[in-house]
C-alpha cells in the first residue's frame, strides 16, 4: 500500500473549516501557522498523510474548503523626497484558495 503526504499551503481564513472537515471526512492532519505569499499574510500549512486511493478524496474536501477571494490593499509608497505627498489608490488583489503537493512517502514510523 502506496502512503502519500498531501502538503496544502491555503489562507488562514480557510484553514480551521479545511481541519474540520478532513476530520469528519476521517483523515488526520497537522496545521502549521506559516506566512508567505505575495502580501506576507498569514496562511496555515496544512499535512495530511494517506493511502494513495484516498488522494482525490482529499483534494475534493480542500477544493471545497479553500476559496479565492477578492482583497483590496494599499501598495507600498515610492521612495520620495520628504515634504512630498503620496495618497496610495487600493489595488484589487486574489487571495485565497490552495497550493497543493502531494509526496511519496519511503516509510511511515509511528511510535
Amino acid at each position: 500500500m502506496a502512503i502519500k503526504l498531501i502538503v496544502s499551503i491555503v489562507h488562514s481564513d480557510d484553514a480551521d473549516p479545511l481541519t474540520t472537515a478532513l476530520r469528519d471526512a476521517g483523515f488526520a492532519s497537522t496545521k502549521i501557522s506559516t506566512t508567505g505569499g505575495f502580501l506576507r499574510e498569514g496562511n496555515a500549512s496544512i499535512l495530511i498523510g494517506t493511502e494513495e486511493e484516498k488522494v482525490p478524496a482529499v483534494l475534493d474536501i480542500i477544493k471545497h474548503n479553500c476559496h479565492t477571494r477578492t482583497q483590496y490593499v494599499n501598495p507600498l509608497p515610492p521612495v520620495m523626497e520628504p515634504g512630498e505627498l503620496y495618497m496610495p489608490n487600493p489595488v484589487e488583489v486574489q487571495v485565497g484558495g490552495a497550493v497543493i503537493f502531494v509526496l511519496d512517502v519511503d516509510r511511515l514510523v509511528r511510535f
